[in-house]
């Protein structure tokens, strides 16, 4: 039995290194500049959620005093130094240093038979937070935070007092104001830990894993593994596979050059391999969509006129059926591929080309069958976060099917079939691309300044980032915040016989 289970592991850990290794077909750098926007953002997220801090109520009794503290807001809060960077291998650590936080609180006091209630205005200064934040890939194949640590801790905090009763209030300070420094600083990290495991990750949830493109294509964005993290970046290795949407499981192997990012100058880069385009274009393959009926009035009168009076009007008057219309149908033969090279990029297609008559009423009349060999040049680029592809016709070869006498025919066809298909099929195909394909970022989050760089077997582009919507905004989009719990009734203008509620 032992025997057994080492021979079938033996077997599987070829397989095993490979996934373990797999290439993607998709990867994202983030740099330290890059952070540094994200910080600023981060920060205002952050100013949010302190000011949204419930401090629990504060009573007590020293001798004849009762006291009451309640409704505790905070009303300022001022961030004097932060900092967020990364921390190999996996985590991001982010700092607060010597920040303050304004609040305000209602008091109740009963000194033996003086009643008395109003506010106090506090400070906690030389504030301290030290979080660090735990990156991983979750069972789904989405960027998360996996776990959060946090500590906090408050140098000093002070209170005014003012009033008929200061005396008793500056007494009874040291009680209050120990009680509402260890109060408050015991709410800073949940906190926290609530606005990073919960409220960001729900922004994470809106970058896309697995989503349709269109009504024949999906993609498959989800991570191969967890985050790697250096000193100055973030890289994220995305499988970047597309599949029809009638066989979603299905999967490509990739056996592209993996991209290998070097730059760190932009605040982003995403790299794009060979296999990223070439899954696109087998998909849609498969799905059975590269392909073209023109019939008809839909045929380009100058391409109809043409064939009519070349060497395919032999063919024509030897039919009944001359004043027939044409169908023309361009259909691909094998799945069209993709070359990334640093002079440019290119792809390369395969294709047939049956031309028919169709009468009224009767079957169609097969005219000639042509072969059909492309090389079109490809123009990558990024517009918000869309990846977009512009195609545009270089090279164009046709030949006979069914004999070299008609492929020598055919010779003189090509310049002005060429110069057609380029003005009557390219721009339908551009027109299928133009929509493009999005990239894997938070919804809020965008590119700018892109610029595209080609190598041997992949390309990236570097840009800068743009939060065309704040992260509360998003947030509160996706994960709305809970109802609030009604109010409690006011306290009573009178004091009660009995101060234990107090």
């Amino acid at each position: 039995m032992a025997a057994g289970s080492t021979v079938l592991l033996l077997l599987l850990l070829p397989r095993l290194v490979l996934a373990a290794h797999s290439p993607p077909g998709c990867k994202i750098r983030i740099t330290a500049k890059g952070l540094e926007l994200v910080k600023q953002e981060g920060l205002r997220f952050v100013e949010q959620e302190l000011q949204n801090i419930t401090v629990s109520d504060l009573h007590g009794k020293e001798g004849p005093l009762h006291y009451n503290i309640s409704q505790v807001k905070v009303t300022d809060l001022q961030l004097a130094s932060s900092d967020l960077h990364f921390q190999p291998q996996q985590h991001l650590v982010f700092n607060i240093s010597d920040a303050s936080i304004s609040l305000r609180f209602r008091r109740q006091l009963l000194y033996w038979f003086f009643y008395d209630i109003g506010s106090i205005n506090a400070s906690a200064d030389g504030v301290h937070i030290h979080t660090v934040l735990q990156l991983a890939k979750d069972e789904v194949g989405r960027l998360k935070i996996s776990n959060m640590t946090c500590n906090a801790s408050i140098a000093r905090m002070h209170a005014g007092f003012s009033g008929t009763l200061r005396k008793v209030y500056e007494f009874l300070s040291t009680f209050i104001v120990t009680g509402m420094r260890f109060l408050l600083s015991q709410q800073i990290c949940p906190s926290l830990e609530h606005a990073g495991l919960v409220l960001l990750n729900s922004l994470l949830d809106t970058v896309p894993v697995r989503n349709y493109v269109d009504d024949h294509i999906g993609i498959d964005y989800s991570l191969l593994r967890d985050p790697a993290i250096s000193m100055d970046t973030l890289d994220l290795d995305f499988k970047g596979m597309f599949f029809p949407r009638a066989r979603e499981n299905q999967e490509l192997e990739n056996h592209a050059v993996e991209p290998v990012i070097k730059e760190n100058e932009r605040m982003v880069y995403v790299a794009f391999s060979e296999y990223f385009f070439d899954s696109a274009m087998q998909a849609y393959f498969q799905a059975g969509v590269l392909a073209i009926e023109l019939q008809g009035e839909k045929v380009p009168k100058d391409l109809e006129v043409l064939l009519r009076a070349t060497f395919f009007g032999t063919i024509f008057m030897l039919s009944p059926v001359v004043d027939a219309p044409l169908r023309l149908v361009l259909q691909a033969s094998a799945p069209p591929r993709c070359v990334i090279k640093p002079s440019g990029t290119s792809v390369s297609v395969s294709a047939f080309l049956n031309i028919s008559l169709v009468p009224p009423g009767r079957p169609a009349v097969p005219l000639s069958s042509m072969a059909m060999e492309a090389k079109l040049s490809a123009k990558v680029f990024l517009q918000g976060k869309a990846l977009r592809v512009q195609l545009n016709m270089r090279r164009f070869r046709i030949y006979s099917k069914q004999s070299a006498l008609e492929s020598l025919a055919l010779f003189s066809l090509q310049a002005p079939l060429k110069t057609l298909l380029q003005l009557t099929i390219m721009p339908i195909i551009n027109e299928r691309t133009k929509k493009g394909v999005q990239i894997p970022l938070p919804e809020g989050m965008d590119f700018t300044k892109e610029v595209v760089t080609n190598h041997a077997g992949f390309l990236t582009v570097g840009a800068d980032l743009h939060f065309s919507k704040g992260l509360r905004e998003v947030i509160e989009k996706y994960h709305p915040a809970p109802t609030a719990p009604a109010q409690p009734s006011p306290w009573p203008a009178e004091p009660s016989s009995d101060p234990r509620p107090l």
